[in-house]
């Protein structure tokens, strides 16, 4: 089981897509005491993994005192950071303090075209540099993308590129209209060409030594059937299910592109909500509606449930329209 935690709002970057809207840190932002209460009480919950995540997580100060004490719980504390802060000294730091991987942003191998997504004019060439320093540092790590329609063609260039240098994984992220993301929804690809880029996607995983994982595009598991490609992953979307998200104010939600309320640890112990939540228990009851209620790929596939709740006023078990297979049987019935 996942979790992942959006340790501050504040972040050095101004991203086009960010689901967040960072830019400055909240008021009330779980202090390091509240925030090692809840480690603990993650850890009880049974969950494995823990996504120190953000706006930009390296910015808060007790970062490293925060993962060694994951680390200490016997989870596998792991990062979603823009990269732009690894330097040296904070790899060795992070390495050292029992962080597992860092997860990457690189969404285009033009730096130009990286940079004016990310909002800083030389945010590839920090990028590379963090990188560089978390092999230098014997730091794992794995590239981060986002799918929009200027990058499309280069998607499965930068799975090349990933296991070129050595990167553990390419997780392949489609965009989801949330926060900032919302400005830039004409950006997302269309149902056919998402169909297509998911089987391009699936046919280089096929050919590459490392994972390659699209996320909010819980389809890829039907195509890998479909076509007869094996994936470690067992199922799409994991809101709710195996994996949640907890706000820096301590809010709990089903994943990070969802804005529904399971909790807050401040009142409430993670471990209590997460076992629980009327919220989370209707999402495991997987009664979806819709195209996605009678698929028979829905035990491994979900649907999008950030998606549903989008596209059909808030109704995440409704089904997720973003899925030519789902609309193919509609027009069939």
């Amino acid at each position: 089981m996942i979790v992942s935690w959006m340790t501050t709002n504040s972040c050095n970057l101004a991203c086009e897509h960010c689901y967040q809207d960072a830019s400055v840190a909240e008021e009330r932002e779980l202090g390091t005491g509240e925030a090692r209460v809840m480690i603990d009480q993650i850890a009880r919950a049974g969950f494995k993994i823990m996504i120190f995540s953000g706006g930009e997580p390296l910015l808060r100060p007790d970062i490293f005192e925060l993962v060694a004490h994951a680390a200490s719980r016997g989870l596998r504390p792991v990062f979603g950071s823009n990269g732009t802060l690894i330097t040296a000294e904070v790899a060795a730091r992070l390495k050292e303090c029992g962080a597992a991987a860092m997860g990457i942003s690189v969404d285009s191998l033009d730096a130009a075209k990286h940079d004016r997504f990310r909002k800083l004019e030389n945010a590839h060439a920090l990028t590379l540099a963090g990188i560089e320093n978390c092999k230098q540092a014997g730091l794992p790590f794995q590239l981060h993308t986002t799918v929009v329609d200027w990058n499309r063609d280069e998607i499965c260039d930068i799975t090349g590129y990933a296991e070129q240098i050595g990167a553990i994984a390419h997780y392949i992220f489609f965009l989801i209209p949330v926060g900032r993301g919302l400005a830039i929804e004409g950006t997302s690809l269309a149902v056919r060409e998402n169909e297509a880029l998911l089987q391009d996607i699936m046919r280089t995983q096929a050919e590459v030594s490392i994972d390659v994982k699209p996320t909010c595009a819980p389809q890829f598991t039907r195509i890998a059937r479909q076509l007869g490609i094996e994936t470690r992953f067992a199922r799409g979307c994991l809101a709710g299910l195996t994996y949640c998200v907890i706000g820096s104010q301590g809010i709990v939600r089903p994943c990070a592109y969802m804005t529904e309320e399971a909790g807050d640890v401040r009142t409430t112990p993670f471990d209590e909500i997460w076992h629980t939540s009327p919220l989370f228990e209707r999402l495991r009851g997987q009664a979806y509606g819709g195209s996605c209620g009678v698929c028979e790929f829905n035990d491994t596939c979900g649907g999008c449930r950030a998606r549903a709740a989008h596209c059909h006023d808030g109704d995440y078990l409704a089904q997720d329209d973003y899925c030519l297979h789902g609309q193919q049987m509609l027009h069939q019935r």
